[in-house]
């Protein structure tokens, strides 16, 4: 897993090791972050990644200009590479990693994001109450993209 765009294009990311963790290809990441380019303006964008996992798509958007991301994820295992990777970045200012339920952290959340990556685990039953959560909470920017990555 590497960055591929931005001031952290080429480095690496710690890997996961666990089965469980669905790394974003890197032509996944890029085609969603093509999509993005002339349509949002990551610089100075705050994002939030949820089911955080590898935190790929977050360390992009900040390597593309991101002012700050939050990752947030269940798993102290995996909150621990994100800090690695964080602070072999050197962006670990730029991060908040934070460990939880990703619904009850949107219920209890109150910030604005411009952007919000979601990529749940594909057998996770409530992926579909993230969206309804997401826009009743107006937790994304009128200008903002939410993207959840789903199973067929």
């Amino acid at each position: 897993m590497r960055i591929i765009a931005g001031r952290y294009r080429g480095h690496l990311l710690q890997p996961i090791r666990d089965v469980r963790v669905r790394p974003v290809t890197d032509r996944v990441k890029g085609s969603i972050f093509n999509s993005l380019q002339n349509r949002l303006n990551l610089i100075d964008a705050r994002v939030l990644d949820l089911f955080a996992g590898t935190g790929s798509l977050g360390f992009e958007a900040l390597s593309r200009g991101a002012a700050e991301v939050q990752f947030v994820d269940d798993d102290q295992d995996i909150l621990d590479v994100l800090k690695f990777n964080a602070q072999k970045l050197g962006c670990l200012d730029e991060c908040r990693i934070m460990r939880g339920n990703a619904l009850q952290f949107l219920e209890n959340m109150n910030d604005e994001f411009n952007l919000i990556f979601a990529d749940p685990p594909y057998a996770y039953e409530d992926t579909s109450i993230l969206p309804r959560l997401i826009f009743q909470r107006k937790l994304i920017r009128r200008d903002g993209f939410l993207i959840i990555e789903h199973s067929k």
